[in-house]
């Protein structure tokens, strides 16, 4: 747990509804991820994994329902509210800018700057020492913070991704299918990344559809099956096929 030794949760969501027009996209959904570990969110398409992480990053509002964040009551209205209690999100399409560097990047919306009276300039060499030393703490190397993004690898963009999260100081990573379409090597260092973000005393929610996967990081597993709750279950209650036939709904465990 943490090094505080306080046994809240990081994030309780309790009886999340959300409706779009007649279609209910999410029924009463409770989730709880706890200090220190990796949850698996697991569902098929259409289950309502993308629902529930919308409201926990504040792109969407729940329709009813209430969620807390280190056990006190929050509000979280815009990704931005999110990201200030320390939600960081690294999603699919990573939001990285191809045509910047490693390093801008890294800083994106956290520019370094110089400054001679009015006049501001982005401090690129303090960006880019201080992009190298951030993902080298991590374990992450890089060939060369300015190089631009575009000639990253899919695996090599994620652990982008996921060490700025990390040296920003996010408390809650959320992983959304990190592992999609990249190789055996990659696909292993990215879950390697996942496994030291816990060691840093981060909580991690970590979203897909591979159940190899999930069983390789997983303390807990959530499971959703068309916007409800299927059920929670901890490391070595559920074999990889019982959480294939959990979510494809071919039986209970």
């Amino acid at each position: 747990m943490s090094s505080n030794g306080d046994d809240v949760p990081v994030v309780r969501m309790e009886k999340i509804v959300k409706r779009f027009g007649t279609v209910v996209a999410l029924d009463g959904v409770d989730l709880t991820v706890n200090q220190n570990e990796v949850l698996c969110l697991l569902g098929d398409n259409g289950a309502g994994k993308s629902t529930l992480i919308k409201i926990l990053t504040g792109i969407y509002t729940p329709t009813s329902g209430r969620i807390a964040f280190y056990g006190a009551p929050v509000d979280i209205r815009t990704p931005a509210e999110a990201r200030a209690l320390g939600i960081e999100t690294v999603y699919q399409d990573l939001a990285l800018v191809n045509l910047m560097s490693i390093a801008r990047n890294f800083f994106l919306g956290r520019e370094l700057a110089r400054a001679i009276g009015p006049v501001r300039w982005l401090d690129m060499r303090a960006m880019n020492e201080r992009t190298r030393a951030a993902l080298a703490d991590v374990g992450i190397h890089i060939r060369s913070a300015s190089e631009k993004v575009e000639k990253l690898s899919g695996g090599e963009r994620q652990s982008i991704a996921i060490g700025r999260a990390l040296h920003f100081g996010a408390r809650l990573l959320i992983l959304d299918e990190p592992t999609s379409a990249l190789s055996v090597a990659e696909t292993r260092k990215v879950l390697t990344y996942v496994t030291s973000a816990k060691e840093r005393g981060l909580s991690v929610i970590f979203i897909t559809h591979n159940m190899h996967h999930a069983m390789m990081v997983a303390d807990r597993f959530t499971i959703l099956r068309q916007g409800q709750l299927v059920g929670n279950y901890a490391e070595g209650e559920v074999t990889q096929d019982d959480l294939a036939d959990l979510v494809m709904g071919q039986r209970e465990v």
